[in-house]
């Protein structure tokens, strides 16, 4: 055996062991001359049903009505190669996606004597190839058909590659007029100057995403106000491919949130026109009152000091006076919040203590004050002033419950604290008194609220309570 045998011997074995591939020999007419198990697997011919009968048996009915098989041979042999893909037909006549290489063969002196032909079953990928193909149209159709969101795509450089009938609606712009353009010319002339869209992209290029709600231009010009979201579009190698841009039209929000925060102001407004109201017929009244007392104090102060007679009382009663002024001017401070507060370590206890003498004084001796203590109380940090001025408001409110007298019981208790905060302290005042109905209760902590007749309190005295924490 010669060398040259030897070697078609071995080409013939190799092409007798594939199996993934149909390759097989065609007379110059097309006639198959041979076949290896590939062809078998694939085509579900065996050699000695199939050897000797046309190629073209293996094409469609529709792709041998247009002589395909004869235009794939005669193409072939003019341009020395033919490779396509189409549909081919098993001998079950089922069908599957082929790709087809026919190659022309010619003797040592040129003489054509036939082709070869290998074929590959890619059925597979041409169905992973139509279900991509279909999704990628659902998708299409799905965002195409959104039209409460304007979605498109940026290229890197931030221009419009895609555009959707929401962002049609929402912009104004059609298809043929914006794909092309940069998208900053979604953005107001502040927004430009301020280098927004720059921003935009760098912060989805770097942090994976970029959000923020601002007002955007329309075509002709008007404003809307959006709420917009970017994410970047990166290949399977990490590379920049462009951006998503997702914006929705949030303008009614918007307007209604702006109504909505003007009627709350004019409500506010109200309101402070009420308490100004409430202050002028209570607060006013009380300093004209003790500006009346003091002023008349002094004036008979100045009749005894002319006779030289002693003006002691009436000095006394003008200071008295304006001691209940200060009171009232640290209670308008208090709720406030202007008086600047001292804090230090204070002894409830003692301070307490130190004021049921004043206290008793204050309420008249039809009321009993009691003060319920433990033995070791904890030191707070709080404006001793303050504290007294929040006790005596108590006290005195209770005194003003209890026409008939009763008692007042003073209290303070350590409060456990959570996990590893500080050790809090409560401190309280009960009374006997008549009580409240549920209207009351929910307005006694509000400023300016009374129960008491004009001139006769200011409502304060509570709020400030409120505000002071020991």
């Amino acid at each position: 055996m010669t060398g040259l045998s030897k070697v078609g011997e071995h080409a013939e074995l190799l092409i007798k062991s594939i199996k993934d591939y149909a390759i097989y020999m065609l007379d110059r007419e097309g006639v198959v001359k041979s076949w290896n198990p590939g062809a078998e697997r694939l085509k579900g011919y065996k050699a000695d049903e199939i050897i000797g009968q046309h190629f073209s048996r293996f094409y469609t009915d529709e792709d041998r009505d247009r002589t395909l098989p004869d235009r794939a041979l005669h193409l072939a042999l003019k341009e020395g190669q033919y490779e396509a893909e189409g549909w081919r037909v098993r001998k079950d006549g089922s069908r599957f996606w082929a790709n087809a290489a026919i190659e022309p063969i010619f003797e040592e002196n040129g003489e054509h004597i036939g082709f070869a032909k290998s074929t590959r079953d890619l059925s597979e990928r041409r169905a992973a190839e139509l279900a991509l193909r279909e999704s990628e149209e659902r998708f299409r159709l799905l965002v195409q058909g959104v039209t409460d969101y304007a979605i498109y795509m940026l290229d890197p450089t931030g221009k419009v590659s895609s555009w959707n009938a929401g962002a049609e609606r929402f912009k104004g712009y059609k298809a043929e007029e914006i794909i092309g353009r940069h998208f900053s010319r979604f953005y107001t002339a502040k927004d430009l100057e301020a280098g927004i869209p720059e921003q935009a992209l760098e912060k989805a290029r770097t942090d994976g995403r970029f959000e923020a709600e601002g007002w955007r231009k329309r075509k002709d010009g008007s404003r809307f106000w959006a709420s917009v979201v970017i994410d970047p579009i990166r290949g399977d190698d990490g590379e920049l491919k462009g951006f998503t841009k997702i914006t929705r039209d949030l303008t009614e929000r918007k307007l209604a949130q702006e109504e909505l925060d003007a009627s709350r102001e004019q409500f506010f407004q109200s309101q402070k026109m009420e308490a100004i109201g409430q202050l002028t017929g209570g607060v006013a009244h009380d300093f004209n009152n003790i500006l009346a007392a003091i002023l008349s104090s002094i004036r008979l102060a100045r009749r005894r000091i002319e006779k030289g007679e002693n003006a002691d009382d009436f000095l006394s009663n003008a200071a008295h006076a304006a001691e209940r002024g200060a009171t009232l001017t640290q209670r308008m401070l208090a709720f406030a919040r202007k008086q600047e507060l001292k804090l230090e370590s204070v002894d409830l206890k003692a301070s307490v203590n130190g004021m049921t003498e004043l206290l008793q004084r204050t309420i008249g001796p039809n009321i009993s004050i009691h003060r319920n203590f433990p033995k070791h109380l904890s030191l707070v940090t709080a404006d001793a002033a303050q504290i007294e001025l929040a006790v005596m408001n108590l006290v005195v409110n209770a005194r003003d419950a209890m026409p008939n007298g009763g008692n007042i019981v003073i209290t303070a208790t350590e409060v456990a604290p959570e996990g590893d905060g500080e050790t809090l302290v409560e401190l309280s005042v009960r009374d006997t008194g008549e009580g409240m109905d549920a209207d009351t209760q929910a307005r006694a902590m509000d400023p300016f609220f009374t129960t008491k007749e004009v001139g006769k309190g200011t409502g304060l005295g509570l709020s400030m309570v409120r505000d002071v924490t020991p």
